[in-house]
């Protein structure tokens, strides 16, 4: 499956920016390629970016999901944008997208930024939150504001619902342009951690980011993480929960920033 991709680089295509590994950004669960707009074109001043939307977000095609199909969904559309090895930088389903890749195609990665997910399975999920949002009924024509008010019963988080927003299509015939139905009954997929073969590793620069108030990376998650990615480094960035890129974007864009700028 090839996946609709935000392609940003720098005016001045100048062959020192052009042998970098092109960076390629992945959105969380329910997130999409422009919820990384601000990212994107900072670190699209100097090098090639691809904003990549996963299957069933945005604007790719639905189907099935598991880790495996995913990171082959990723390898295929880099592939054809001649975009390999890249920098793979990932936020939770994204970051686990990003790690299966890695590890069983360790060749197409040239270093790995991982945010606030580890290589396993971590007890907090969302299914819940796509239950809820299957239940929400659209009425023939929907504005912004009407969307807003309509997913407040089901979505009383006021950022967690600014998100779902986005994945509402407005004016005559609403409804949701994700695909909430393949992505629910995929959930139990989604909130695990894929079957890797022993010996599997991926040796490449890898940057794992967490945030200083999300319980999704534990002390116990680092034995593994040494194990599968021998080369990390841990970073916590401080007053963030796990939407870290969020609520604390510049110290996580001065990381990934200066991780891609030495790898």
């Amino acid at each position: 499956m090839l996946l609709n991709v935000i392609e940003r680089g720098p005016d001045d295509r100048s062959d020192a920016h052009s042998a970098r590994p092109p960076i390629v950004l992945l959105h969380g669960l329910f997130g999409r390629a422009r919820n990384l707009g601000f990212f994107q074109r900072r670190l699209a001043r100097t090098r090639r970016t691809l904003a990549i939307d996963l299957r069933n977000h945005g604007d790719s095609p639905h189907g099935p999901m598991d880790y495996n199909t995913m990171a082959g969904d990723l390898l295929d559309t880099l592939a054809h944008h001649a975009a390999l090895p890249a920098t793979l930088v990932g936020h939770s389903m994204g970051g686990k997208v990003a790690m299966t890749l890695a590890l069983t195609r360790p060749g197409m990665v040239h270093s790995l930024v991982v945010a606030d997910i580890p290589p396993a399975r971590t007890g907090h999920g969302q299914f819940s939150l796509g239950e809820q949002m299957l239940r929400v009924r659209f009425p023939h024509y929907l504005n912004r504001a009407e969307a807003d008010a309509l997913l407040l019963p089901e979505i009383p988080n006021a950022d967690v619902r600014a998100l779902m927003l986005q994945n509402i299509r407005l004016g005559e015939n609403p409804g949701w342009v994700i695909g909430l139905r393949e992505i629910v009954d995929s959930m139990t997929n989604i909130e695990s951690w894929p079957y890797i073969p022993e010996g599997y590793t991926y040796p490449g620069p890898t940057l794992f980011l967490a945030g200083g108030n999300s319980p999704y990376i534990r002390r116990e998650h680092y034995t593994v993480m040494r194990r599968l990615f021998p080369n990390y480094h841990l970073e916590l960035i401080e007053h963030a929960g796990h939407w870290l890129h969020v609520e604390n974007p510049t110290r996580f864009a001065a990381l990934v920033e200066e991780f891609t700028n030495r790898y």
